[in-house]
C-alpha cells in the first residue's frame, strides 16, 4: 500500500497522518525530549478529541473461530428436510430447547436459551454475504475487515474505535488472544493483545508504523535508524497502563459460575477488567475448535455447552458489577457448516449462519430469515449445494456500529450502505 493511498484511507493530509500515526503507538508523554519539542510533536498535540455519543457503552465481539454449524445451533427441527439430510449428526426433536414451533436452540446451550427466555438475545438468522469463500484464512480475513472481496489494511473494530475516538486512548481496545486479531487493527488506537495477563504485548498499528518510518525516527542514543527499535521503546512506555490490566485480572472475584467455558472463552477476564474500571470500549475474544469434519456431535456438544454457560455466566456477572445496561456482545463464525453431514460423521465448511447480538438493551427474538434447506446454491463443485444467505452480515455490524456505539456514519466505515436491523430498545 502507497503512503498516498493510506493519506486518503484516512482522510487526512500527511500532517494529520502522521498524527494520528503517532497517537496509534500510544506517543504522548513518552516521547523522548528532542521529538516532543518538534513542530510535529505540537501539531500532535493540538488535535482536538471528540465527544463520544455513548461514553460508558462497551462492546464485546466474540468469535467462534473454525466455522460453527449452524444449523444445529439454532436447530429447525420443524423441518423434516433437516432430518433427511443428517441422519446421524441432526439434534432429536424432542431434545431441542425450543424458540418457536420451527426453531430451537442445541441442548447443550441452556445458558443462551435462558438469556433469551429473559429477552437478552437477537438471533440474526442467514448471515453471509454474496460470492462467498469456503477458505478459513480468507473468510476470517473478510469478516475481521467488514470488506468483503477487497482488500482493507484496518480492521472494522479499529476503524469503528478510530471513528468514536479519533484521538489515542490507552487501553481503549483490549484483545484476548494469543495473537491480534486484524478485526482490532487500528489507525489511531494500539490494542492491548494478551492471553496470559502476566505476559502481554501492545501491538503498534499500520498506520502508526509508517507515520515513524514517514518521519525517520532515530533512536536518541545512537542516532541510527531503528525504526522497529524505537516503535517498541515507545510501545514499553506507553503499556505502562498493562499494569492496570494484571491488577484487575488478579484482583478479580466472583461467585458466579461460568462453567468448564469460561477460560476458553476468556469472559472472566472481560468481565475482570469492566469492573476494574479501565476505559476499554471494545473487547474481542476467541473460542475456537468448530472446524468439526468427522466425529462432530461430541466436540461441537462440548463447545457449545461451554460456550452457553459461560455466555450466562458473564451477564450475571455484569448485572452483579452494576455494568449490564452498558455491554452488548455479539458473536459470529466466519461460515456456517453444509446443510448436509459428510460420511465421516461430520459437516464440511459452508456459508450462511447464524450471529447472535446479547445484552439486558436487546429487543429479544428471531431477525431475518432461516436459509432453505431445499432452494440451495449450487456452488464450488458442490451438487448438493449450500445455504443462501439471507442477511448480509454487515446489516449487524452496522446496528453494533450504530445502534449501540452511536456513530452514525456505517456507510463510511462499512464502504456500503447496510440498515441496522432495530435489534437496540
Amino acid at each position: 500500500m502507497t503512503k498516498n493511498k493510506l493519506y486518503r484511507d484516512c482522510g487526512c493530509g500527511r500532517r494529520d497522518f502522521l498524527r494520528q500515526g503517532l497517537y496509534g503507538l500510544g506517543v504522548t508523554a513518552a516521547l523522548p525530549v528532542f521529538f516532543r519539542e518538534s513542530s510535529t510533536a505540537l501539531a500532535m498535540q493540538a488535535l482536538a478529541g471528540a465527544q463520544e455519543t455513548h461514553p460508558d457503552r462497551i462492546m464485546v465481539v466474540l468469535e467462534l473461530s473454525g466455522g460453527n454449524d449452524g444449523l444445529n445451533t439454532v436447530v429447525p427441527y420443524g423441518n423434516d428436510e433437516y432430518y433427511r439430510l443428517r441422519p446421524s449428526l441432526a439434534v432429536p426433536t424432542r431434545a431441542v430447547l425450543p424458540i418457536d414451533d420451527d426453531l430451537g436452540f442445541n441442548p447443550q446451550l441452556r445458558g443462551l436459551s435462558q438469556l433469551y427466555d429473559e429477552g437478552q438475545v437477537a438471533i440474526i438468522n442467514g448471515c453471509g454475504y454474496p460470492n462467498p469463500t469456503m477458505s478459513h484464512f480468507t473468510a476470517m480475513d473478510w469478516w475481521h475487515s467488514g470488506v468483503p472481496h477487497q482488500a482493507e489494511q484496518l480492521g472494522w473494530v479499529g476503524r469503528l474505535a478510530d471513528a468514536v475516538r479519533p484521538t489515542a486512548q490507552e487501553n481503549y481496545i483490549v484483545n484476548i488472544t494469543t495473537k491480534m486479531a486484524n478485526a482490532v487493527r487500528a489507525g489511531v488506537h494500539a490494542p492491548v493483545v494478551f492471553n496470559d495477563p502476566e505476559r502481554f504485548q501492545r501491538q503498534g498499528s499500520d498506520t502508526a508504523l509508517m507515520a515513524a518510518n514517514e518521519l525517520g525516527m532515530k533512536t536518541p542514543e545512537t542516532g541510527a535508524s531503528d525504526v522497529l527499535g524505537f516503535v517498541e521503546s515507545i510501545s514499553r512506555n506507553a503499556a505502562t497502563g498493562s499494569v492496570l490490566v494484571r491488577e484487575a485480572i488478579s484482583n478479580y472475584a466472583t461467585p458466579v459460575d461460568y462453567g468448564d467455558g469460561g477460560d476458553s472463552t476468556s469472559l472472566p477476564n472481560v468481565a475482570a477488567l469492566i469492573d476494574g474500571g479501565l476505559p476499554t470500549r471494545f473487547y474481542y475474544v476467541n473460542y475456537g475448535g468448530f472446524d468439526h469434519h468427522s466425529n462432530q456431535d461430541a466436540s461441537h456438544t462440548r463447545l457449545l455447552l461451554g460456550l452457553g454457560d459461560a455466555l450466562r455466566g458473564f451477564f450475571q456477572d455484569m448485572e452483579r458489577i452494576g455494568r449490564a445496561d452498558d455491554v452488548a456482545m455479539m458473536i459470529f463464525s466466519e461460515f456456517g457448516r453444509r446443510p448436509g453431514q459428510n460420511a465421516s460423521n461430520g459437516t464440511d465448511h459452508g456459508t450462511a449462519g447464524p450471529m447472535f447480538i446479547l445484552g439486558k438493551n436487546v429487543k429479544g427474538g428471531l431477525y431475518g430469515a432461516y436459509p432453505s434447506l431445499t432452494d440451495l446454491d449450487v456452488i464450488f463443485g458442490y451438487e448438493d449445494g449450500n445455504l443462501k444467505f439471507t442477511t448480509d452480515f454487515r446489516r449487524v455490524y452496522a446496528t453494533m456500529i450504530k445502534e449501540w456505539m452511536g456513530y452514525d456514519d456505517t456507510e463510511t466505515l462499512l464502504r456500503g450502505d447496510f440498515a441496522p436491523l432495530g435489534v437496540f430498545a
